[in-house]
């Protein structure tokens, strides 16, 4: 029986979420709250890192979300969600790289904005800007004719990217510029996949709630 391990605000924990929905896998799901649950002894022992997601496969537990989405690939054949051909498949591995040490890192900058607090200093705001920039520009050009990244078919790129891209003009940054992009978001948030695991306004204020709790020194509680 698979179990998973993780957040709903959490894009690590939706990708790994989606790719179990799209492959039609039967699993368990565990919400983990980030209010010190990921500290708790039983989770520890699935994760000394105390990090989300985490995936149990009976007895075996995987941890980080691109180690699980191998996993359940190779696994899980059915359906194939990582191209054969040399190049489509080295852009699938890079779309999914540059969003997880790329794009991801620079959308946080935003995170306060999002919640309603207030924000980082102007300097920080404009290279996370210049950044995405990149990275947007980047994914452009990596996207041909076909509907997906290097496929016809829903691949893991698509996934990881499709956790973290749709959330741009939320923090501000519109697609307008990236006509392939706009319509690949489009298909996507379409999925019943992206519907089904889509963050729910409770789910953002019980985030926005820890989040202020860890920003409030100790003296002032």
């Amino acid at each position: 029986m698979l179990t998973l391990y993780h957040a709903p605000i959490s894009p690590n924990s939706r990708r790994v979420w989606i790719t179990l929905i799209e492959k039609g896998l039967e699993f368990e799901l565990v919400e983990i709250k980030l209010n010190e649950e990921q500290f708790t002894p039983e989770f520890l022992a699935i994760n000394p890192l105390h990090h989300i997601p985490a995936l149990v496969d009976d007895d075996f537990k995987i941890i980080e979300s691109l180690a699980i989405l191998d996993y359940l690939e190779v696994k899980y054949p059915k359906p194939a969600m990582l191209p054969t051909e040399a190049k489509d498949l080295a852009i699938a591995r890079m779309v999914q790289l540059v969003t997880v040490n790329e794009l991801l890192p620079a959308t946080t900058v935003f995170l306060p904005q999002v919640l309603g607090l207030p924000g980082e200093n102007p300097e920080k705001i404009e290279q996370a800007k210049q950044k995405i920039s990149v990275v947007m520009k980047l994914l452009e050009s990596l996207h041909d004719q076909r509907p997906y990244f290097g496929s016809e078919q829903l691949t893991l790129a698509d996934v990881v990217a499709g956790t973290v891209v749709p959330w741009l003009p939320i923090i501000g940054i519109p697609l307008n510029d990236y006509p392939k992009m706009q319509a690949w978001c489009d298909r996507l948030i379409a999925r019943p996949s992206w519907q089904t695991t889509e963050t729910t306004p409770e789910a953002m204020e019980a985030f926005k709630a820890v989040f202020m709790a860890r920003m409030t020194p100790a003296s002032a509680v």
